[in-house]
This record gives structure tokens, sequence and C-alpha cells, in this order.
């Protein structure tokens, strides 16, 4: 993993897009309001009945304008909240990846890269310039209804903007909410680790494929990712078992569970409940047997929990 570049969303990507969202409900509140005020400061002007019905059209515009606004100003919020939640777990993975002295770090592969390279015919090039934001579309001058019409042209450019950062961050985070390591079944404590242990039944020494999580049985298990699930039901050895395909050659196991309730082909969202830990098949007791896989090699999860585990904050 030492060797290999991992890159997410970066510094500078998260700030771009913040600064642009930022910018965009300004440009588009400050246009809405200078259309506000002209139409309102033209009550003197022109015959009564025609400033009545201009006023009528103007005011149902403000209003259009107002609702596009304010429904353009979730759509920030909630990109703007995505960007946080990929910056910091990238952060995260690369601060793992690089403290010294953790054994097991290597066993974690980076995120998918997921920004599609340019091919030899792609040339590409020239100076490092700011974005410009919507630099054609103006409503500080003319009549009311070119400044109406004006704002309309910003917040149309607005949400092109927004739509074209969404469309970026869309394929980041299904890659985010695909990668394992979410806690499938909080509140359990730590039973077998993985690695070589003596057996339970046998009392020899044997390899034991995943870790185990102590739980009183009935207690939900979480798919630690989204995917897409291969196999649900009885396994030789796991008892009543979910195995859950993620991206890239990963998958997550869940043995033991004494009820499920997924199915073969079913896709499943991060934190869903799948599962009943349980002491199904070969198991002493309650507990949830859970395996991460990579390319077909059952490898430690403890590394993938570790990244997920957010550290207590400093103010408390």
């Amino acid at each position: 993993m030492s060797r290999q570049r991992i890159r997410f969303v970066e510094a500078r990507t998260a700030r771009a897009i913040a600064i642009i969202g930022g910018a965009a409900l300004l440009i588009a509140a400050l246009a809405l309001g200078i259309a506000i005020g002209t139409v309102f400061a033209r009550s003197h002007l022109g015959e009564e009945q025609a400033l009545v019905s201009r006023r009528s059209y103007e005011i149902e515009e403000l209003g259009r304008l107002n609702a596009a606004l304010i429904e353009l100003r979730p759509r920030v919020e909630a990109l703007s909240a995505k960007v946080e939640e990929l910056h910091d777990f990238d952060v995260h993975l690369k601060t793992a990846h690089g403290v010294g002295g953790a054994s097991n770090v290597h066993d974690v592969p980076p995120l998918p890269d997921s920004e599609e390279p340019a091919t030899a015919l792609d040339g590409a090039g020239g100076p490092a310039l700011p974005p410009r934001l919507c630099e054609n579309a103006r409503a500080d001058g003319g009549t009311p209804r070119q400044r109406l019409k004006g704002t309309q042209q910003i917040i149309d450019c607005l949400n092109g903007v927004v739509s074209q950062l969404q469309t970026r961050t869309l394929t980041h985070y299904a890659a985010y909410m695909a990668f394992p390591g979410r806690d499938p079944s909080p509140g359990a404590r730590s039973g077998s680790p993985y690695g070589n242990r003596f057996d339970p039944f046998t009392g020899r020494l044997s390899f034991h494929p995943g870790i185990d999580l102590v739980a009183p049985a009935g207690a939900p298990i979480l798919a630690s990712a989204g995917g897409r699930v291969v196999q649900a039901g009885e396994r030789n050895g796991y008892g009543n078992a979910v195995d859950i395909r993620h991206s890239d050659g990963m998958m997550t196991r869940y043995g033991h569970a004494s009820r499920i309730f997924v199915h073969a082909g079913d896709y499943v969202m991060p934190g869903q409940e799948i599962a009943e830990v349980g002491s199904t098949g070969r198991s002493t007791g309650p507990h949830l047997h859970f395996e991460v896989i990579v390319g077909g090699a059952q490898i430690n999860p403890s590394p993938y929990l570790a990244l997920f585990k957010r550290k207590p904050n400093a103010q408390g």
C-alpha cells in the first residue's frame, strides 16, 4: 500500500467546490435582491392599469425565482456535506497509511482513483487560472424585466455548475460507500482476532480467517459497505451467512447469523440491517464472524474497521 498513490478528494478539490458553492448562493441571493429592489422602486411610473399588470407579472416572476433559489440551497449544502465527508475520510486513510509501526496497514488498499485519465489524443494544458462563475449572466442593468431575466440566467447557470459538481462527486462518493469498514455490529465486544489461534473445538492451532464480534443473540448485523448480496443462507462452517460483493473484487462475509433478511441478488446500502446475531454453524455462542475478502483472499478486517472509527472531538 505504501507504494501506491492514494487520491480521492484532495484538499484543493474540496476548497474549490466549497468556494464555488458559497459563491453560487451569494451571487444568486444578491441578484434576487437587486431584482426585488427594482420592482418595488417603480410604483410611481406608468399608467395605473399597466403598472398593476407589470407589477403582477414581476411579483410572480420574483416568487418563481425565489422558489428556484430555495431549491438550489439544499443542493449546495448536500454537495458540500458529501465533499467534506469524502475529504475527511481521505485524510483519515492517508494518515493511517503513513503511521509508523502499524503492522497491518498495508492490508488496506487505497480507494479507487475515480478521475478519468487523459488519453494520448486528449491533449490538455494551459495556465492555472481560477474558475469564472457565470460571467455572462448579469442582473444589475436594464429594465425590471431584463433584470429578472438576468437573475433567471444566473440561477440557471448556477444550477448547471452545481449539477456538474454533483456529477463529479457522485463517482467518488459511490466508491466511498462501497468501501468496507463500517462497524457491522455496533456495541459488540471483540472476540477471537484474525490469524492463528487454538481452535475452540479441537484445541489445536488453526487459522481464523476473520474476527469475532461478540453480541447478544438477535442483535442487528449491518452491511459494512454498499454492494450486492451474492450468497445468503447456510454455508459450511459458518452456519447462516451472508456474502456481499463490493467494488474492485472486494467482499465481506457475515457468519453464524440466527436470521437473514436479504437474498442473493439484493443490493444493500452501508449500515443496512442484513441479519441478526446468532450461534449457527461451527460456533460456541452468539457472535458475528466478520471477514474481508480481497481478490479471493481473506485478509485482516481490523485495519478496515479502524479507518471508520472517528477520533473523539478535541473539544469534548
